[in-house]
C-alpha cells in the first residue's frame, strides 16, 4: 500500500509537470503567433498590451521553470495587467478564453507552489 506522502508527491510532481509542459506549449504557440503575423504593434497601449501579453506572460512561465512562485505571479500579473489596459483603453474586457488558456500554466505554478510549501511545512512538523 502506497505511503500517503508518496501518493502526495507524485500528485505534486505530476501538476509540476503538468504546468511545464502546458507553458512550453503555451510560450510555442505564441512565437509562432508572432512569427506568423509579421507585423508588430503600433501606438502606445498596443505597445504596452504587448509587452504584457504575450512578452511578460511567457516570460513569466519560462521563469516559473526555475522559480515556480515568481513565474507564476509574472504569468498572472501580466495577464491581469493586459486585461485592465484593454478595458482603460477600450472600455471592453478582452474577449474569448484563449487569454486565460495561455496563462493558466501561471496559476498551475501557483498552485504547486502553494502545495508544495505545504508539504515541506507538514514533513517539518
Amino acid at each position: 500500500m502506497d505511503n500517503p506522502s508518496d501518493t502526495r508527491r507524485r500528485w505534486l510532481s505530476g501538476l509540476r509537470w503538468a504546468a511545464r509542459l502546458w507553458s512550453a506549449a503555451s510560450v510555442l504557440l505564441v512565437l509562432a503567433f508572432i512569427v506568423g503575423e509579421r507585423s508588430l504593434p503600433y501606438g502606445l497601449p498596443q505597445w504596452l498590451g504587448f509587452l504584457f501579453f504575450p512578452f511578460g506572460i511567457c516570460v513569466g512561465m519560462i521563469v516559473a521553470w526555475r522559480k515556480e512562485n515568481l513565474g507564476g505571479f509574472i504569468t498572472v500579473g501580466s495577464l491581469l495587467a493586459a486585461y485592465a489596459l484593454h478595458f482603460a483603453t477600450t472600455g471592453a474586457l478582452l474577449k474569448g478564453c484563449a487569454w486565460l488558456a495561455f496563462a493558466a500554466p501561471g496559476f498551475l505554478f501557483l498552485l504547486w507552489s502553494r502545495l508544495s510549501a505545504t508539504q515541506t511545512r507538514l514533513k517539518r512538523a
